[in-house]
């Protein structure tokens, strides 16, 4: 009995000192649009679904491993989560998102926010977007786009249209030969969301010089991952994305990004946001008194035990020692 209390307590201990991570713990979903990068970023292989590649992703961003993900061209996207909610602090921004933009090539992404208010530990819940410059700046954002992908067959230009009655091709270029539809998915694969207004000039005249330029805030992959206030959110930015209208959110539990751009520069191809990792700007913030909720994370468990020390199968409910942590599960 002594050393069942020892167990206990030492563990209560452990999770008490532990302190949270900032940085990503899973990616939920990986749902890319047809590009230049799909099935390469990260790779995909024979017998691939969507449980596998939203893993490799997170092989990929977890505990800022530095890898770059590919959103492909617009409205695909990427949702994680950290090991706890992500406190909305009065005054300060809240997210850091990574990207690979640089100089001249802004290839913006939006970013969506969510509670998980159902405590499923699914990202399935009503989704908020945080607004950007684009809004204020009345560059004729569209926030009712939606677009159709069409897998024509292996090796060909992907076909779209969208609800403005326009179509054309994702078209393929002689630098990556993959197929450019994702493979795991079925056709057609269909987004619907913001629509930023193109960013891209051919300054040549003749297509072989394009610059993206970045719009001044609030979109991923939009400024240099060393311009860390041009690269950070803030959830007081959080608005309903149809009406725009303000939501006032005191934490968000699931953050989802996807490419805001739909346009083709020539030998350079589709826009595609690129995401290589994101960061809780304050992870041990406390949640405002009178709000009661648990994000617990959703993890393989390799190794269980219980409280005398002896390993079992993963428990669906109850209590489980994992490595320091003593973690409850329902």
């Amino acid at each position: 009995m002594k050393r069942l209390l020892f167990i206990v307590f030492a563990a209560l201990a452990l999770s008490s000192l532990a302190q949270n991570n900032p940085y990503i713990l899973a990616v939920d979903e990986y749902v890319p649009a047809p590009g230049q990068f799909i099935n390469t970023m990260p790779e995909y292989v024979e017998g691939d679904n969507a449980e596998s590649m939203a893993q490799k992703c997170t092989e990929y961003l977890a505990n800022d491993a530095g890898k770059t993900v590919c959103l492909g061209a617009w409205g695909g996207y990427i949702t994680f989560h950290f090991d706890h909610p992500v406190v909305n602090v009065e005054g300060t921004m809240d997210l850091y998102i990574k990207g690979n933009a640089h100089t001249g090539n802004a290839e913006a992404g939006i970013v969506m926010v969510s509670q998980d208010a159902n405590g499923n530990g699914l990202p399935d819940d009503t989704w908020y977007e945080l607004s950007g410059s684009a809004d204020e700046d009345d560059f004729g954002v569209r926030y009712d786009y939606e677009l159709e992908y069409t897998r024509l067959g292996d090796s060909l230009d992907v076909a779209w249209s969208n609800n403005l009655g326009n179509a054309g091709f994702i078209n393929r270029n002689p630098f990556h030969q993959q197929d450019y539809f994702p493979a795991w998915i079925e056709s057609p694969l269909t987004f619907k969301g913001t629509l930023l207004p193109n960013n891209a000039t051919d300054t040549s005249g003749n297509g072989s010089y394009w610059v993206l330029e970045p719009y001044r805030f609030g979109y991923a992959d939009n400024l240099p991952n060393t311009d860390t206030l041009g690269c950070s959110f803030n959830i007081d930015w959080a608005v309903e994305p149809l009406s725009r209208e303000a939501v006032k959110l005191k934490y968000v539990d699931f953050v989802r990004v996807y490419t805001a751009l739909h346009q083709d520069c020539g030998w350079i191809g589709e826009t595609s946001t690129e995401i290589s990792g994101a960061e809780d700007l304050h992870p041990n913030a406390e949640l405002p008194a009178g709000i009661e909720t648990i994000s617990l994370p959703r993890k393989e468990i390799h190794s269980s035990f219980d409280l005398l020390g002896r390993r079992t199968r993963p428990a669906q409910q109850g209590f489980v020692i994992q490595g320091n942590e003593l973690i409850l599960r329902r």
